[in-house]
């Protein structure tokens, strides 16, 4: 099992990520906002099932990594650093998005939705590099890989569900208001750069565990 300073830490981070503008975010926020919030949660369960399929896949694959190349765990950790620091950039760089600017879309069957949003999940590659770059660093070669590996990517699922429930059923509201406040806009966009960069400066500087 992970320590509790570690699973905070990974807590921080996930709710940050979640938050983040990314191709999952932004179709689902979409979906909820042109079609209403039903529409947004089973676009939500088909980027779920994406994060099962890339939770697996990391779990076993990263248990195999990590025991077979020397100074592996310290690779993946800083390919972490640096796709954290990426993610900072993108979010407040000249032309970044907000996930609540609202868009249009066409209206979607429920099996379209859901298709999509595993689609959406399964071919975004930040999902692909969280989980098999960013994960690993919050992960003690000391202790079993595959557990902790499970345990935090249930943690990741479980806030992603949460927060992206919320919003789906706000979605409206907020990019209502939103739309007449650039300011909060931009606000929300530098309060996630920030906390991003943060974390990863604080990952950089760990020591080899």
């Amino acid at each position: 099992m992970p320590t509790i300073a570690t699973l905070l830490a990974f807590a921080a981070i996930a709710t940050g990520l979640v938050i983040t503008p990314g191709p999952n975010t932004l179709y689902m926020l979409s979906r909820a906002i042109t079609q209403g919030p039903v529409a947004g949660l089973i676009s939500l369960a088909g980027v779920v099932t994406g994060f099962f399929f890339y939770m697996f896949a990391a779990a076993f694959g990263l248990t195999a990594i990590v025991f077979a190349v020397p100074y592996a765990y310290d690779a993946l950790r800083f390919a972490g650093v640096i796709y954290l620091l990426w993610l900072a950039f993108d979010a407040i760089r000249p032309g970044g998005k907000s996930p609540f600017q609202i868009r249009s879309l066409p209206v979607a069957s429920p099996r379209r939705l859901y298709g999509m949003g595993l689609l959406t999940n399964l071919l975004n590659p930040k999902i692909a590099i969280f989980y098999l770059a960013l994960l690993p660093s919050f992960i003690d070669p000391e202790r079993s890989v595959l557990t902790q590996s499970l345990v935090l990517g249930v943690m990741h699922i479980l806030i992603s569900i949460s927060i992206n429930t919320v919003l789906a059923c706000a979605a409206g509201s907020v990019a209502g208001f939103l739309a007449t406040r650039p300011r909060w806009l931009l606000a929300q966009r530098w309060i996630m750069a920030s906390m991003i960069g943060t974390l990863a400066v604080r990952m950089a500087m760990e020591s080899r565990r």
